[in-house]
């Protein structure tokens, strides 16, 4: 098949290379910060993303240049197994895990990685592993992956240490997720109605209050929307921490509907402002309204899952497969395009005047799982 070649550098550095396994296409990119004076070429994280890959397959082949500003990825066979990885220090774990959860279902054996690095304080710029958690994986269960217990375990992602950004590198996760031959296909259309909301308020090296004050706000605001409001403390001390991390205070809130809908949404201390800067009331109660904000965008899919859903339904069989969003995000927006271009996938966008929302549709590539485990 003909090569995937793109000139704009860095842009969806993980999505193409994701997709460039999936339909098993060469890619090439070229002028990877080509402009930049301090910093040309591929940064540290985004090197250490394809050495996972290179964990994560057999026979991928990775040719750099001199100056980091073209590289060219042949795909390999994707194998599963227990890995074991360090992530770098420049971004989260979660910026790892979001970018190989499409590939984990499709590995010869079931997959299980443990992830080393940051967990906590990046949430304005990578997902958490508790977004992940309580946003993706239980749609992983809808397209049919670890849908029956009988036969594996469902996808898991379990936090055995925290770290909080920047020096919190000692943070530790482990993610399960059982092998498939191929999706389900999905219809979600109905958002129904928000019956309860849950939240898990998460702190490193702070007093118990601080992660209790968080909670009260949040629970302020969404008392007035609803009675059916939880949400659980977790502090960790310094040794839960592995000893070394910064001080770090992150809220998850997530919202069931009547129908199994989720909507999530995450907020966290930023460690570049000062200290004292924003009260944990004041992150509360921004966590609530960015929740408030995904449900009154009334789509079945929260914002930061909407590319991921979408690369699941084109790998879903030859079958028609429907989704309601609220608001098309810019990224979302690129993915199509990229889907387009290497899966030959193009969805049909149809707006609905009377929620304010958008149906995306389209025929699956009946895209299977055809490795064998070795016995």
């Amino acid at each position: 098949m003909s090569t995937l070649k793109f000139e704009d550098g860095a842009v969806q550095f993980r999505q193409r290379l994701v997709v460039s396994l999936l339909s098993h296409r060469t890619i090439l990119i070229r002028n990877v910060r080509s402009d930049s004076l301090d910093c040309p070429g591929i940064q540290e994280h985004e090197a250490n993303f394809l050495r996972l890959l290179d964990k994560m397959t057999n026979g991928s082949r990775i040719e750099i240049n001199n100056t980091g500003t073209q590289i060219r990825f042949r795909p390999g066979v994707l194998l599963g197994g227990n890995i074991h990885h360090t992530c770098s220090g420049d971004r989260s774990i979660g910026w790892y895990l979001e970018g190989i959860l499409p590939l984990a279902p499709f590995g010869k054996e079931d997959v299980s990685i443990q992830l080393e690095g940051i967990t906590d304080g990046c949430c304005d710029k990578d997902p958490s592993p508790d977004y992940l958690k309580c946003s993706i994986l239980p749609y992983f269960e809808k397209f049919g992956i670890g849908a029956i217990a009988d036969e594996a375990p469902p996808p898991e992602i379990r936090i055995i240490q925290r770290g909080a950004a920047p020096d919190g590198v000692r943070g530790k996760v482990e993610f399960y997720c059982p092998r498939i031959k191929e999706l389900k296909p999905i219809d979600m259309t109905d958002m129904g109605m928000i019956k309860r909301v849950r939240g898990t308020v998460t702190s490193c090296r702070l007093p118990p209050s601080s992660a209790a004050r968080v909670a009260h706000a949040a629970k302020g605001l969404l008392h007035r929307l609803i009675p059916d409001v939880w949400i659980h403390t977790n502090p960790s001390t310094t040794k839960q921490c592995g000893g070394l991390t910064s001080p770090g205070l992150s809220l998850i809130l997530t919202a069931e509907s009547t129908t199994g809908i989720l909507l999530s949404a995450e907020c966290c201390f930023d460690p570049k402002q000062e200290r004292g800067s924003e009260l944990p009331e004041d992150l509360g109660q921004r966590g609530a309204a960015m929740l408030l904000e995904e449900v009154r965008r009334a789509g079945c899919v929260d914002t930061s899952a909407q590319s991921l859903i979408l690369l699941l339904m084109c790998l879903g069989p030859e079958d028609i497969a429907r989704v309601r969003i609220g608001t098309l995000s810019h990224y979302t927006i690129e993915s199509l395009r990229l889907f387009k271009q290497a899966l030959g996938v193009e969805f049909k966008v149809r707006p609905d005047h009377d929620t304010q929302t958008i149906l995306l549709s389209c025929l699956g590539t009946g895209f299977q799982n055809m490795a064998k485990a070795s016995t």
